[in-house]
């Protein structure tokens, strides 16, 4: 194979009038992949007309240079349409294009389509996202560290916004898990609100798993010609404007591709290039300044990941002031608890200057006025005199609903650590606020310049896959928790109008309650609305397998066959009751029949963090010999 054989197809391969048999049954538009899609990649719409997920149409590069010199490439839009647009933009996506013949011997999978076009795999590339079961696992396993690092794959580390910087490579590494390999890819920043094909939102500064999967390409046999279905990757300049574009093998993207895209894809598969990797590596080098040797990270600092917990953890423990920022409903309180679950509250919705500063009084004895601190401040004082090693949080919550004059108070609070000019906070308290920001509050103010500035800032967004961490931990109701993991972001937040219920974090907290007290889920409408209900209500509503029929055997292979997906998380999550003794059987029958997918699902909701269970989770997983189920 020949590294430089890797190309785009030409605007007459696609559109003229001897165009390749592969465009002649509807191939132009292509699906985007999800990894593409973080990298920066645009879509279209990614909801057809009933409003059915189906699949996000991307734009993609053509090698058609329209303008040398104004650096202007033939693009490919998500509805088959073509136009021209500069070279530099970085979120354009990628159809690699290769020979057939240098390809053929390595394809699996091969099966015709239609006259002269056939369907081939060949190489491994990130490609979709996981589940959300799966990836609430992974995140899981990847914050403990026992996540097993086998490989990795390269793209630009330059953000779609930056038009100036040249491409510098950056590394996503490649996960083992369950037999599996994963990315874990943060979204650029071009990206946020985008909408992947597990139904999850693109959030900022948020971790997603993207699966590597074989690249399926579409082949014109009498052309030689393989395209990649999807769009693979985005991200990269086609040419930036410094560099000459007089033909497609001087391009950034043409260099991307033959030194990193093509020895990613195939690094499993042992194929030798015409130049070897190393020799590619040796020549990206070569095209480098030449610097003197510095030792890396001379401070000795911990560059891991880091939680928004971590981060108000750290905060509150080297005295810096934190602000939470977030809509109601996302476990601001909750974070604080964590950390002090003895904490001072003070809701400044509802406080008056009196309540925060204290107030005088006269007293009869000496004729004169005397200051009285308030009360959360004695509170507070005598918790930090009683444990003066611990550190004692003070929150003032909803801070942005306050009053102008209230936020006032709590600035000096904040910013000279005394109340009233009077009484210092003890040495061993901190500050801890949260609050709506004005776009998620119709009641909340901004927050004042100088009271903003006195604050390190966290932003919390609960994502489905935290949510379902925390729920396996809280002991939310199976059924609430099936239904969310099954749906995804929909189900878990629905938007809110002013006039009815809508779903939300905490809602679904209370509906947990309600749903094992009272038992009957349509009771749920007043908490979440009636739309959410009644898709609640159904899918609880459908045939499962029980607990008492995989331990009396009493099912056929025909009921298992019968079963749909959402049936699949139903009964799965209905068999989280079994005992210890009863374990083996039913996590063999979940395994066998339903797949590794609700496997993992039953193993997270059945441990619950639970140290004693999920060792025999590890020992059922060890076990060789399986208890044999009922066909």
């Amino acid at each position: 194979m020949n590294k430089d054989d890797i190309t785009f197809l030409t605007e007459e391969q696609i559109y003229g009038e001897n165009r390749l048999k592969i465009f002649e049954f509807d191939h132009i538009h292509a699906e985007i992949s999800d990894f593409a899609i973080l990298l920066g990649g645009i879509t279209e719409l990614p909801f057809d007309d009933s409003t059915t997920f189906s699949y996000n149409k991307g734009y993609y590069w053509t090698k058609t240079i329209t303008e040398i010199n104004t650096h202007r490439i033939k693009i490919i839009n998500g509805y088959d349409a073509t136009y021209d647009d500069y070279s530099w933009l970085r979120f354009y996506g990628s159809r690699v294009v290769l020979p057939y013949l240098s390809i053929k011997s390595f394809t699996e999978n091969d099966h015709s389509l239609e006259n002269g076009v056939i369907s081939v795999n060949f190489g491994m590339y990130p490609q979709m996202a996981a589940s959300n079961v799966i990836s609430s696992i992974l995140e899981n396993e990847f914050s403990k560290g026992k996540l097993k690092i086998v490989g990795k794959y390269t793209t630009d580390s330059i953000s779609t916004e930056d038009e100036d910087s040249f491409f510098k490579a950056k590394e996503h590494y490649v996960y083992e898990y369950n037999g599996n390999r994963y990315v874990r890819v943060v979204g650029d920043v071009g990206t946020v609100g985008s909408t992947l094909s597990n139904s999850s939102t693109v959030l900022a500064k948020t971790g997603y798993w993207i699966k590597v999967e074989p690249i399926t390409w579409l082949v014109d046999v009498k052309a030689d010609v393989a395209i990649s279905e999807r769009i693979l990757f985005s991200g990269i300049q086609f040419a930036h404007y410094d560099t000459s574009i007089e033909s497609f093998e001087e391009t950034d993207i043409k260099m991307f591709m033959k030194n990193y895209f093509l020895p990613d894809i195939i690094s499993d598969l042992k194929i030798p290039l015409t130049i070897k990797v190393e020799e590619v590596k040796e020549e990206v080098k070569e095209t480098r300044v030449k610097r003197p040797t510095l030792k890396k990270n001379p401070y000795n600092l911990d560059f891991t990941e880091v939680s928004e917990e971590d981060i108000i953890k750290g905060a509150i423990e080297s005295g810096v002031a934190v602000f939470l920022h977030g809509p109601s409903s996302e476990g601001k309180s909750a974070r604080v608890k964590q950390i002090d679950p003895n904490c001072e509250i003070i809701y400044l919705r509802n406080a008056t200057p009196e309540s925060l500063n204290g107030k005088s009084v006269y007293n009869q004895s000496t004729g004169e006025m005397m200051d009285v601190p308030p009360t959360w401040l004695k509170k507070l004082q005598e918790k930090c005199e009683k444990e003066p090693d611990r550190l004692h949080v003070v929150f003032f919550d909803e801070i942005t609903n306050a009053l102008p004059s209230i936020q006032g108070i709590a600035f000096n609070i904040v910013l000279d650590r005394e109340v009233n000019g009077i009484w210092k906070l003890p040495d061993n308290a901190r500050i801890v606020a949260a609050g709506n920001d004005m776009k998620d509050s119709l009641a909340a103010n901004q927050l004042a310049e100088p009271l903003f500035n006195r604050f390190a800032h966290v932003y919390i967004k609960t994502t489905t896959s935290s949510w379902l961490k925390w729920a396996s931990e809280n002991n939310i109701h199976p059924a609430i928790y099936a239904y969310i993991a099954f749906k995804g972001e929909k189900a878990l937040r629905s938007e809110y109008n002013g006039e009815k219920p809508n779903a939300d974090p905490r809602k679904w907290e209370m509906a947990s309650k309600m749903l094992y007290k009272a038992g009957n889920p349509k009771m749920l409408r007043s908490l979440v609305g009636e739309d959410i209900t009644k898709e609640f209500v159904a899918f609880c509503n459908q045939k499962v397998i029980t607990l008492e029929d995989v331990l009396d055997d009493n099912y056929t292979e025909i009921d298992i066959q019968a079963l749909n997906t959402a049936e699949k998380y139903a009964t799965t999550i209905g068999l989280v009751q079994v005992d210890e003794d009863n374990l083996v059987k039913v996590r063999s029958f979940i395994l066998s029949e339903l797949g590794e997918e609700f496997c993992s699902l039953f193993d997270l909701q059945w441990c619950h963090g639970d140290e004693r269970r999920l060792e025999l989770i590890a020992e059922a997983k060890l076990t060789k010999g399986k208890v044999k189920v009922k066909k």
